[in-house]
């Protein structure tokens, strides 16, 4: 199955470390954004700026897709895997768990910095935990079953629209003077395509862990959250992980007062590894699911 091979590519060989995709995305769509920048910061120039940056690169992959054989298969396999970041996630996630656990604070808050925005200087023990567990159950959405959703529907191409969007919204997608009207379109289609794969990520999560819990803070938790989708992954992953999320942090200096998320325990790094567990475990239910709905389709 397509699938699975791209999932055991990213397993194989995890994101590349030299000449990486989207790298040489990020470039380009930072001289398609200097470019029509020129005609204004405006949200109709935004719109021009995603379609120009994604629009074309999609539009190519589904020519060869449309074609079928061999060389569609390829590609739809390499562009999931291009899609994918499961070993990367666990990799980041791992390297902030082991010096906690080991009690160098001082490293895992390093290490975390690597891989979230917010302050993490003066974070304790359970801050650097709770962070770390945030990111891992977020990204569990953002850098698989996002992909695996679109996948699923649309092969190949769809993982491709899905990541080039969700790489916009991370350039462009900011509540700042500089982007809040450009990047506008940016941030809502990736509120659109995360919609649906960020509910099923979460009823995943349900389902694997603690589910009256899970369902219960997704549907009491989730709607104060900035986030539309963010926020039922986080609350259903805290309340399956009965776990305490959520609540203050500081980002670039300024106190965020966030809602809480969860309930339980406070985080600690045992909670890190049950983190990633709740997420490959529900690669394998995806995995089931598709199998099932393919064999049903094909019988």
């Amino acid at each position: 199955m397509p699938m699975a091979l791209g999932l055991l590519l990213d397993r194989l060989l995890g994101e590349p470390r030299r000449f990486h995709p989207l790298v040489g995305f990020g470039r380009y769509a930072a001289a398609v954004e200097r470019l029509l920048r020129r005609l204004g910061s405006n949200r109709a120039a935004g719109l021009l700026a995603w379609s120009v940056a994604v629009l074309p690169w999609v539009a190519l992959a589904g020519s060869v897709h449309a074609e079928g054989g061999w060389l569609a298969l390829a590609l739809d396999v390499g562009l999931l895997y291009f899609a994918l970041g499961k070993r990367s996630l666990a990799e980041h996630a791992r390297a902030v768990a082991v010096p906690l656990a080991a009690g160098d604070l001082a490293g895992a808050r390093e290490r975390l910095s690597w891989i979230v925005s917010r302050d993490t200087a003066g974070l304790d023990e359970s801050g650097v935990a709770k962070a770390t567990v945030e990111s891992v159950l977020e990204n569990g959405n953002d850098a698989i079953f996002g992909a695996l959703l679109w996948f699923a529907l649309l092969g190949g191409p769809g993982a491709l629209l899905f990541r080039l969007a969700n790489t916009l919204d991370a350039m462009w997608g900011y509540r700042t003077e500089r982007y809040l009207r450009f990047g506008w379109a940016a941030a809502r289609i990736d509120d659109v395509l995360n919609f649906i794969p960020a509910r099923l990520t979460a009823l995943s999560y349900a389902l694997l862990g603690h589910t009256a819990r899970a369902l219960h803070c997704w549907r009491t938790q989730a709607p104060a959250w900035d986030s539309p989708n963010a926020g039922p992954v986080m609350a259903s992953g805290a309340g399956a992980l009965d776990v305490c999320l959520g609540g203050p942090a500081v980002y670039h200096g300024r106190l965020e007062t966030r809602p809480p998320l969860g309930e339980g325990a406070p985080a600690k790094a045992g909670d890190i590894d049950k983190a990633l567990a709740l997420v490959n475990n529900s690669v394998w239910l995806w995995l089931l699911a598709v199998a099932a709905a393919s064999a049903f389709i094909h019988a």
